[in-house]
């Protein structure tokens, strides 16, 4: 192993293939320089870079955000996705306004000079959103709303980044040090985090070289990764392809948390039908118990989110539907409804990722104010469906 103060490298040779792996530090202009420095003295027929198509294009194409379209977002349930990414690029931010620093230099440089030379550049990452999955389906549900409390605090913090914070990303990747500041146990994020990747970069090196035949690769990642990624490819690693499918492979979903909305449902319609049986003034007093809490809820959640007047109403009547209709949430109207009523222009989608590291940038970006109102009514409504169905299970039972 070579090392040029910190940016450790590593020469392996797999089949008649040598690859150069450089070890860089995120933060780190000498990392850009030895990248830099090795392009011009080696001989290279390919790049490779610890990045993931999507990644990659948010490099190449910062402004992609303004051609978001924001509904599908929120119909295909990736709202959690764009609120992890933004959270990611607010800790950047505040790399960048702290030390003047631009995380991932040495990847652009990489980029840079692989296109100057007329080299293939290599993805060699898994996909962002693949991995957080896999993140989240490595976490029990607790631990999950703990992780998206603290990215969302991540997202609104104005704190420094500590020194301590700087050597991790040193020592790095960036991805582990942004999610794993809000776990309770890094351990829980470490498999799909790095070991999962390092695995995932090699299956990748090695069906570049099964497929395209390059005989000398230079290799950009994570100092972090380093190690991980040799390991892997001087053990049997098994068929690339293989590998990288099990790797990207999607949790299965558990069946409970399908079907408990639909139980709520029977027991709620049972309510009602127990009341009217009863009397028409209980069936009617549990009908508006109904209508009245879960649409209130949801309504309030709209209103906390500074939505239209339109759209706080809008909460107010769908909820209580929406509610016995698992199909479609409560949050997907309102969103639909600010929508319509308050276009986000593409000054908005511009000024998206500045806007979101401030507070009250969530509400003055009608983008980032969209999905508030996504996220608070959705969770008034869920809110008011446990409480309106406790309280007429209370007036059956009183």
């Amino acid at each position: 192993m070579q090392t040029s103060a910190q940016e450790p490298q590593r020469e392996i040779t797999l089949g008649e293939s040598r690859i150069t792996l450089l070890g860089t530090a995120h933060v780190s202009r000498a990392s850009a320089d030895m990248v830099t420095q090795l392009m011009h003295d080696g001989s290279y027929d390919a790049v490779a870079v610890e990045l993931c198509p999507s990644r990659y294009n948010a490099l190449i194409n910062p402004d992609a955000l303004a051609r978001m379209d924001l509904f599908q977002v929120i119909r295909s349930g990736h709202v959690g996705m764009v609120m992890a990414s933004l959270a990611l690029s607010a800790y950047q931010q505040r790399l960048a306004d702290q030390f003047g620093i631009k995380p991932g230099e040495e990847q652009r440089e990489a980029m840079r000079l692989a296109q100057e030379s007329n080299l293939p550049l290599l993805l060699i990452d898994r996909e962002i959103s693949t991995t957080l999955k896999r993140v989240a389906a490595n976490l029990p549900w607790w631990k999950r709303l703990g992780l998206f409390a603290g990215l969302l605090g991540g997202i609104l913090s104005r704190e420094e980044v500590s020194e301590a914070e700087i050597e991790k990303l040193k020592e790095g990747d960036i991805l582990e040090t942004t999610f794993a500041e809000f776990a309770e146990n890094r351990q829980d994020l470490y498999l799909p985090l790095i070991d999962e990747r390092d695995r995932y970069m090699a299956a990748r090196l090695a069906q570049e070289i099964e497929q395209e035949g390059h005989e000398n690769i230079l290799v950009v990642v994570g100092a972090g990764h380093l190690q991980g990624i040799t390991n892997y490819l001087q053990q049997p690693l098994g068929p690339p392809r293989q590998v990288i499918g099990e790797l990207e492979r999607l949790p299965s979903p558990s069946r409970w948390p399908k079907l408990i909305p639909w139980i709520i449902v029977v027991l709620v319609l049972c309510g009602f039908v127990i009341g009217f049986i009863r009397s028409p003034h209980l069936g009617l007093q549990l009908v508006s118990d109904w209508v009245l809490i879960n649409g209130g809820l949801s309504a309030l959640g709209a209103l906390l989110a500074a939505a239209h007047p339109l759209t706080v109403l809008t909460a107010f009547l769908a909820a209580p539907i929406t509610s016995l209709n698992p199909t479609i949430g409560a949050g997907m109207v309102t969103a639909a409804a600010e929508l319509y009523l308050r276009k986000p222009t593409v000054a908005d989608f511009s000024a998206l990722r500045a806007d979101t590291t401030r507070l009250i940038g969530w509400w003055r970006n009608r983008v980032s104010r969209t999905l508030l109102v996504f996220f608070l009514s959705t969770l008034g409504s869920a809110v008011g469906t446990y409480l309106a169905g406790f309280r007429i299970f209370d007036r059956l039972t009183g």
